[in-house]
């Protein structure tokens, strides 16, 4: 007993890590950056007096003021999408114990994109509070399900297994969204925007049906951290402290899942932004979830609002979507850590 106290002790005490106001400061420093470009650059690069005026005058009438003052909502809503795929991926490979794990590799963002199409197509559902109950209903069928098959089998949910049923699962779903939209060509019209990924939609009234998803996804996953940390140790150690494991993981998965369910359904599929949230904040600050979590949310902001300014300046005058630039930088860094971790559990 006196053993199983001082272990919980130790789970339960805050080693703030190295280096951490460092890290923090400069992310602040860096997503202030970001916003700043977000709100300048674009289609029209906007000067310092138009900035000004979108930023503190909303009655001002320059063509330069209301373009910033429209990149406000689309920066917002950027922001609170980054912080969620963040914190949704930091969350599975936690549940998953798979350092590759993202919403996009396992499936989920199909899944969702699955259940969109089908609304689309067969219910005529036209808007984003419609789009997110079916996106999380997908989500969270599609997260059941490529879990469960990768617990099939001697070993249980090794990380190659989930990583395969992942990639499998997202394979026959892509091939059912494709089967939906051919001979239907309006749904193709209205579904193919959606399906790149982008937040050049977001304005206030989505980011208000947003913000209930995101609070509570976040706040799940900031108070599951520590017991993930026990987690991490192995189930009997977990046990052993006190964690009840089934519950853990079903919390948190609902928590990831919610995050990027509803980040989906208002911005499409947009990949690889919590494997690389997660990896960054790994590398700097270890292993200790109750840091790792929350500056996901961080990071995640500041990797998906720098790939929107980015995506907006090399497609210029038009844009390129973010989720495209996502997926050109993801590709080859997934690449890398597949080959680096070897597909081990965390």
């Amino acid at each position: 007993m006196a053993s199983t106290a001082e272990s919980t002790n130790k789970q339960v005490s805050l080693h703030v890590p190295k280096h951490f106001t460092k890290v923090l400061a400069g992310g602040m420093i860096l997503l202030a950056l970001c916003v700043l470009a977000s709100l300048v650059f674009g289609s029209r690069v906007v000067g310092w007096n138009d900035l000004i005026d979108g930023l503190f005058h909303p009655n001002a009438d320059s063509y330069g003021a209301i373009v910033v003052h429209k990149r406000i909502s689309r920066t917002v809503f950027g922001l609170f999408c980054g912080a969620a795929l963040g914190v949704s991926g930091s969350l599975m490979q936690a549940v998953t114990r798979n350092p590759i794990a993202d919403p996009s590799i396992l499936g989920v963002n199909t899944g969702a994109s699955l259940f969109v199409v089908c609304g689309i197509a067969f219910l005529n559902i036209t808007t984003a509070h419609q789009y997110i109950w079916l996106a999380l209903a997908g989500a969270m069928i599609t997260a059941v399900f490529v879990f469960g098959i990768g617990s099939m089998g001697r070993g249980g949910a090794t990380p190659l297994k989930l990583i395969l049923a992942g990639a499998a699962t997202s394979a026959a779903l892509s091939s059912l969204v494709s089967a939906i939209m051919i001979p239907r060509s309006y749904v193709m019209d209205q579904f193919r925007f959606w399906q790149v990924g982008s937040i050049g939609s977001g304005n206030w009234s989505v980011i208000g049906t947003f913000i209930p998803f995101l609070v509570v996804g976040l706040l799940i996953g900031f108070i599951a951290a520590p017991a993930l940390n026990a987690l991490a140790l192995g189930d009997e150690v977990a046990t052993g402290l006190g964690v009840r494991t089934g519950t853990l993981r079903l919390s948190a998965a609902l928590a990831g899942v919610l995050l990027c369910g509803a980040t989906t359904a208002l911005a499409g599929p947009i990949g690889f932004i919590g494997l690389l949230a997660t990896h960054v904040m790994r590398l700097v600050l270890g292993s200790d979830l109750r840091f790792v979590i929350p500056m996901s949310a961080l990071s995640g902001a500041i990797i998906l609002t720098l790939s929107d300014v980015i995506g907006r300046l090399v497609g210029s005058p038009g844009e390129l979507e973010v989720g495209v630039v996502t997926a050109f930088v993801g590709a080859p860094i997934l690449i890398l850590l597949a080959m680096r971790a070897k597909v081990r559990s965390l």
